[in-house]
């Protein structure tokens, strides 16, 4: 799993900070900002914008992983999630899978706007992954 330098982590934090300010959560209030680290340095920034119709939400992570895919910057290494909660919040079930697809291995830092802080490695927070190999292996079957 790589890691980011301090300074890398400085500036996800605040790429993710700032993405936070501009949060769409007018049902929540749950702003939420997310950074992502590409292995060329690059930083990726994405907020959550909900929907009246619930499941049209996107969440700050995912958006976040448009951004480097549209920039065909696939190699993600880290990301860094903040919320305005007591403790830090990790992604959800969903963003979890959303990242998997990108490095199950990836380096999950989780902070608060008041300086919380947790870290996990993606692949302990969403073990046995749903992946590539999983549909390849049912091909095989070839019905």
């Amino acid at each position: 799993m790589s890691r980011p330098t301090a300074q890398q982590e400085a500036e996800l934090y605040a790429a993710a900070k700032a993405a936070m300010q501009l949060a769409h959560a007018p049902y929540s209030n749950f702003l939420v900002g997310a950074a992502l680290l590409s292995a060329t340095g690059r930083i990726y920034a994405g907020c959550n914008i909900e929907n009246a119709s619930y499941g049209a939400t996107i969440c700050a992570e995912r958006n976040a992983i448009s951004g480097a895919v549209m920039a065909a910057d696939k190699e993600l290494i880290a990301v860094l999630v903040i919320t305005a909660t007591e403790y830090p919040t990790f992604p959800c079930g969903m963003c979890r899978q959303v990242l998997a697809e990108f490095n199950p291995a990836m380096l999950v830092i989780s902070t608060t706007v008041d300086g919380g802080r947790a870290e996990q490695s993606l692949s302990t927070l969403l073990p046995s992954n749903f992946s590539q190999h999983d549909l390849e292996a049912a091909s095989a079957l070839k019905r």
